[in-house]
């Protein structure tokens, strides 16, 4: 390094002293009221300010060096997640769940959208696809992907869950992660067509009361629809946050039926056939019912009932630095199949007790709303938070007493009680059940 060089970088280092020096007092002030704590506040020690970083002394990667771009290698925990408690003895007939303790509103990227498959991810040809649609129509009809793009098509954000969300959490928590224990399901939003669109000109016959949706992979995926969800929501969508659906997430086309199970929403599209009967599928007979307490199983139950969790803190993203009296945000999801969030009521001290927290950003029917309360941490305090939503249907999330006492414990499916995450008196996270 030259004189000149030398005496410009003592000179920059001296400058950012000075400003720290002359600006310190305002900046304690102002630490009390804002959410950086006085702590957290930059100082004249602090390598990372005083010194110009050194991504900032070099040229950067040229705008070809990724021709689709890809996160931050610093974002590498940022993944989905799976375990073998979740695999049907292979990865091919698994669950891989999103990291919802990093999602930001109420997008889920398509690389973190939680994957359910039931006979491994089906790689399809475009060019290949053909789509039949035919049973108690006036006309059948063959579609190829871009005759079907033709339909006009309809933009929607809705969310897609497992219906086993949470269930197996249920005798006992299993999973001290949030993203194990609510990660079945995601956000998005999805461009495609109305299905009731497409039968305005293939016409519909009375006699056509249910739709079979049939995909064209290894399980080949059946599941029956009653058809006034069909008239009146569902979707036939081949994209997904702007872009063409993923692989792992049906491409090139899948069904959706916002809010209802997300095993309805079959993917790797091949078939739609309308009829008088259900089909009772393998999916909807041997699996994805519910046992209840006098030995008979709930079958054609569709909607994912009102849901809510914390997704912050969360034994992901613990409090063990904050500090006494830092102001923090605790922040979480709400969810309904049956319509929109109109509020979500917080506990402390799980559930006895209930505070409103406020509802962020957009407010949209069957998808995910987010939600947040203001706390002012005290060190050494338990803490036992607890969400609870309700939606413009009239309903409201029920206790685990109440839940277990209608359903039993059996069942893993539509499981939607409150649920607790302790804050111990280190900051540490974990995930509690809270009983009478």
């Amino acid at each position: 390094m030259n004189k000149v060089q030398e005496n410009s970088t003592e000179n920059t280092v001296s400058d950012r002293r000075a400003f720290f020096k002359k600006t310190a007092a305002i900046s304690t002030v102002a630490a009390a009221a804002v959410i950086a704590p006085q702590n957290l506040l930059a100082s004249e020690d602090d390598h990372a300010i005083m010194h110009h970083p050194s991504w900032g002394q070099k040229l950067g990667d040229p705008v070809t060096a990724n021709l689709y771009g890809m996160p931050s290698k610093y974002e590498h925990n940022n993944t989905r997640r799976n375990t073998p408690l979740l695999a049907s003895g292979n990865w091919q007939a698994s669950i891989a769940v999103t990291p919802i303790h990093e999602s930001c509103g109420i997008i889920t990227p398509n690389g973190l959208f939680f994957s359910r498959s039931h006979g491994g991810t089906a790689q399809v040809d475009p060019n290949e696809f053909r789509l039949m649609i035919h049973g108690e129509l006036d006309n059948d009809i063959v579609l190829t992907l871009d005759q079907l793009k033709r339909y006009p098509s309809v933009t929607r954000t809705h969310f897609i869950e497992c219906p086993a969300n949470g269930g197996q959490e249920w005798r006992a928590t299993q999973f001290n992660s949030v993203q194990f224990a609510k990660g079945f399901m995601a956000s998005a939003e999805w461009t495609g067509v109305y299905i009731k669109d497409i039968l305005k000109d293939l016409g519909i016959k009375p006699s056509a009361l249910w739709m079979l949706a049939e995909g064209s992979d290894n399980s080949e995926m059946g599941r029956t629809i009653p058809i006034d969800k069909v008239l009146d929501d569902a979707m036939l969508v081949w994209g997904q946050n702007g872009e063409a659906l993923r692989p792992e997430q049906g491409y090139p086309v899948r069904l959706l039926v916002p809010g209802w199970e997300g095993n309805l929403c079959v993917k790797w599209l091949k078939r739609l056939e309308f009829a008088s009967e259900p089909f009772y599928c393998k999916e909807e007979t041997a699996k994805y019912t519910a046992l209840r307490k006098d030995g008979k199983a709930i079958q054609h139950f569709y909607a994912n009932e009102v849901n809510s969790t914390v997704t912050s803190p969360s034994p992901e993203k613990p409090w063990t630095d904050l500090k006494d009296g830092d102001l923090i945000e605790i922040e979480g999801l709400a969810w309904s199949g049956m319509g929109t969030i109109t509020g979500v009521d917080f506990s402390f001290d799980g559930g006895r007790n209930y505070v409103q927290a406020s509802l962020k950003g957009l407010i949209l029917p069957k998808s995910w709303t987010r939600w947040s309360i203001m706390h002012t941490y005290k060190k050494g305090q338990v803490l036992q938070l607890t969400s609870r939503a309700m939606d413009d249907a009239g309903y409201i999330q029920p206790t685990i007493d109440q839940e277990v006492g209608e359903l039993g414990v059996e069942g893993v499916y539509h499981r939607n009680a409150v649920e607790t995450w302790e804050v111990t008196k280190d900051g540490k996270v974990n995930h509690v059940q809270i009983r009478s």
